[in-house]
């Protein structure tokens, strides 16, 4: 990519989990030029001194200031945050493209997607909606619960397949955010799990329109319980439904969905949180009693569940191959 032009990007929002993420891979993108990474609070401080992980790695800082004369922008901010934004800001170039990291932007009114500047915004799932995405000028990335259980279930939903699911997943303190609350000091994770936001969590809605989308129909009542665990990174996803087709040709239904799609394995074997945490991947894995199928999905909820899968869109947007930037090995011990 020596004579290739660079891509350049800005970030609002450098400063939490989610930022701190984006800064790890595009500072090692072989594509982007990072142009500004603005902070109202950190203006002036090295990037460092916030995100100590990058000690070493640059000497850069925050910016108080951002501009348009960029490729692509890189939302970072909390929730309502990221509309608030765009509405104080209402003018855009054609040329730039805004990828928001928020959940501001993903959910469909009356079947119509959300708008900023008068152009779609396309939810930003490769596996579901890549070649829209390729064309897209707005990208809404999907929330970190949403994507580990839309990718074990999107399958069934193609084939029609799917059935009243139960769904549990758990969750690393820093699906939280940075902001400080009772359930994210160490005292209290530490040695502890808990459910919240039981059959009520926001991401039903928009797994909802994804398998609707995928089903082409309305889809069966997705049931799902999360937890918080006591670790900082990943989610791991259990969901359980009815089915009476065999192991094998489901494992061969999941492999042949997932075999142009780099960052979506389907393993054999059993998989576990460590082999994803740190990368882009997603590890899928069935097993069957009877005629009850469990699908086990795991990610890294600020990398394939949040900055890497929002690099992965702007990887397709810029017409780059998928996985650049995003060789990301875990670490596994």
């Amino acid at each position: 990519m020596a004579n290739a032009k660079l891509i350049r990007a800005g970030i609002i929002g450098g400063a939490g989990y989610t930022g701190g993420e984006m800064l790890r891979i595009l500072l090692n993108h072989p594509g982007v030029e990072l142009t500004f990474v603005h902070s109202k609070s950190n203006a002036g401080k090295a990037l460092y001194e916030v995100h100590e992980d990058l000690l070493g790695e640059t000497e850069r800082k925050f910016d108080a200031e951002w501009h348009t004369n960029i490729d692509v922008l890189f939302l970072c901010v909390g929730h309502g945050e990221a509309k608030k934004f765009i509405a104080e800001n209402n003018k855009w170039p054609e040329s730039l493209h805004i990828i928001d990291l928020s959940q501001d932007f993903r959910l469909h009114t009356a079947h119509q997607p959300p708008l900023i500047d008068g152009q779609p915004v396309i939810y930003g799932l490769p596996e579901l909606n890549r070649e829209t995405i390729r064309s897209a000028r707005h990208i809404a990335n999907p929330g970190c619960f949403a994507t580990a259980i839309q990718l074990g279930l999107l399958p069934l939903a193609k084939a029609g397949l799917l059935q009243h699911v139960y769904t549990t997943g758990i969750t690393g303190s820093t699906g939280a955010g940075q902001s400080l609350s009772p359930t994210a000091h160490f005292s209290w994770r530490a040695n502890n799990i808990q459910a919240y936001k039981t059959l009520t969590h926001q991401h039903l809605n928009e797994i909802d329109q994804s398998l609707r989308q995928a089903a082409d129909s309305v889809i069966p009542v997705i049931n799902f319980i999360p937890w918080r665990g006591d670790f900082t990174r990943g989610i791991f996803v259990s969901s359980q439904l009815h089915c009476t087709s065999t192991l094998e040709k489901t494992l061969a239904l999941y492999e042949d969905f997932y075999k142009d799609h780099p960052f979506t394995i389907v393993s054999r074997k059993p998989i576990s949180l460590k082999q994803v945490v740190n990368t882009n991947k997603c590890l899928i894995q069935l097993e069957q009693h009877e005629d009850q199928l469990v699908i086990h999905s795991a990610i890294d909820n600020l990398t394939k569940g949040a900055s890497g899968q929002a690099v992965q869109n702007m990887n397709l947007l810029f017409g780059l191959e998928e996985t650049t930037g995003l060789h990301l090995k875990a670490n596994a011990f």
